[in-house]
């Protein structure tokens, strides 16, 4: 498996995420990774979530880069296609301050309402930048076959999936957070492209330079 290389020195990342946990969940170890490269210009931008969340997202983020820039819009939570007007501003107005090379977020099939808005929205705001799709596991059992993955060493795995634990006791309660999913996941997804770990990605378009 060849493998296909981002470029060195400084580089622009954008992470879009409909909720507070969505970005950590689905990148937090490819962001883990990014963050050991000198140069690494973050800034996220998650649409909705109440101040609590907010607050939770923030340290998790700013664990994994110190100097991560966080924009949330506040929109309601389950409601972005009734929203779409609000959520494209927002989106368009990061535009004026973030010109990244390399953009993170959800899936254009994803199954909840919220993720596939923005999995579609973000990829008509951002052209120029390369897109990769991630997944996030739920109820629904909507993952499909990837396209690119993020090899992810066992100490990045595990960390990822601590960052989550202290980060997010809000999302505790829930029956599907637990340190055998995470790390299940990563787990499978690097046994399909022979690494410890990895996380997986859908891309739409690349352009390759020969």
């Amino acid at each position: 498996m060849d493998a296909l290389r981002l470029p060195d020195g400084p580089l622009g990342v954008l992470c879009v995420g409909a909720h507070p946990d969505d970005v950590e969940i689905g990148c937090g170890g490819t962001l883990l990774r990014l963050a050991e490269r000198a140069g690494l210009e973050l800034t996220v931008a998650v649409l909705t979530g109440t101040p609590h969340r907010v607050v939770e997202s923030v340290g998790a983020l700013q664990e994994i880069s110190p100097a991560v820039k966080t924009h949330f819009a506040g929109l309601p939570d389950g409601r972005l296609p009734t929203h779409w007007e609000a959520a494209k501003d927002f989106l368009e107005d990061v535009t004026r301050y973030c010109r990244p090379q390399l953009v993170l977020t959800h899936r254009v099939d994803d199954a909840h309402q919220d993720h596939r808005t923005l999995g579609v929205m973000v990829t008509t705001v951002w052209r120029d930048a390369l897109v990769l799709h991630f997944e996030i596991p739920k109820w629904d059992g909507d993952l499909s076959a990837p396209t690119h993955y993020v090899g992810l060493t066992a100490e990045q795995a595990r960390r990822k999936v601590d960052l989550l634990d202290r980060h997010f006791p809000s999302q505790h309660p829930h029956d599907w957070w637990d340190e055998e999913v995470f790390l299940g996941l990563m787990r499978l997804r690097g046994m399909e492209c022979r690494q410890p770990y990895a996380e997986a990605f859908h891309v739409a378009k690349a352009l390759v330079e020969v």
